[in-house]
């Protein structure tokens, strides 16, 4: 193996530490001064890890994508490469740490009667679809997962009151923006590569339209545990 081989395979890392890079640092912004509140994000972390750990190595295991060992190192949980594993705690942190920043900067976006109903209509319209194609493991238990898991926190939504959609919502269409370049690098060399017959065959650029919502799901759980976390000690 050369020199360049084995660049190669610290391609997905790579990938992830310069995702990472930039919100670890301004996590010591004075304002923000999110690293505060690192006690409440890396437990909220936590289980939604776990479920999508589990989740990726079902569907790895089905054959639903798989991942090009040109451009892993080879360390494996399970099936599942270690930067596969490390994604689902880096991308949270990012994506936790904008919603943060938008709570700071913009503390007027709270309480938006539109965000809910948004979000509520959502759930129902991707619950349908899951349903309709229930054939597709990708886009059926995204869509199913996705739709249930909002719900659920309307249903508890005395449970969950700290839980602010409109914030949530404009922090996801930021994080889309990064989210949709690191999943672009992904999808593009390829280093995971995806089984058609398993989704929609809608892409944006080379990412399958069911990313964004496998995406969501991940930002929202993370939110809701985190908020949910640190609403008991303010309590």
């Amino acid at each position: 193996m050369g020199f360049t081989d084995l660049n190669l395979h610290y391609t997905y890392f790579i990938i992830l530490a310069a995702s990472l890079a930039g919100p670890l640092v301004l996590s010591f912004d004075k304002k923000v001064a999110f690293y505060k509140n690192w006690k409440y994000l890396f437990p909220a972390m936590f289980i939604p890890a776990c479920l999508y750990i589990g989740w990726d190595i079902y569907f790895t295991s089905k054959g639903v994508w798989y991942f090009n060992e040109a451009y892993i190192t080879g360390i494996k949980l399970i099936n599942l490469p270690l930067e596969e594993v490390l994604f689902f705690f880096i991308v949270p942190y990012c994506c936790v740490f904008i919603y943060a920043c938008i709570r700071s900067y913009f503390p007027g976006l709270v309480n938006k009667r539109m965000a809910d109903l948004f979000l509520k209509i959502l759930a129902i319209i991707l619950l349908i679809a899951g349903i309709i194609y229930v054939d597709k493991y990708y886009t059926s238990w995204t869509f199913i997962f996705t739709g249930s898991f909002i719900l659920m926190l309307y249903f508890l939504r005395d449970y969950f009151k700290s839980f602010d959609a409109v914030s949530f919502l404009v922090s996801f269409l930021i994080c889309l923006i990064p989210f949709l370049i690191v999943n672009g690098f992904l999808t593009a060399l390829p280093v995971v590569l995806y089984k058609d017959s398993e989704n929609l065959g809608i892409r944006i650029y080379t990412i399958p339209f069911e990313d964004m919502f496998y995406g969501l799901l991940l930002t929202l759980m993370n939110i809701v545990l985190y908020e949910k976390l640190k609403s008991r000690v303010t309590a």
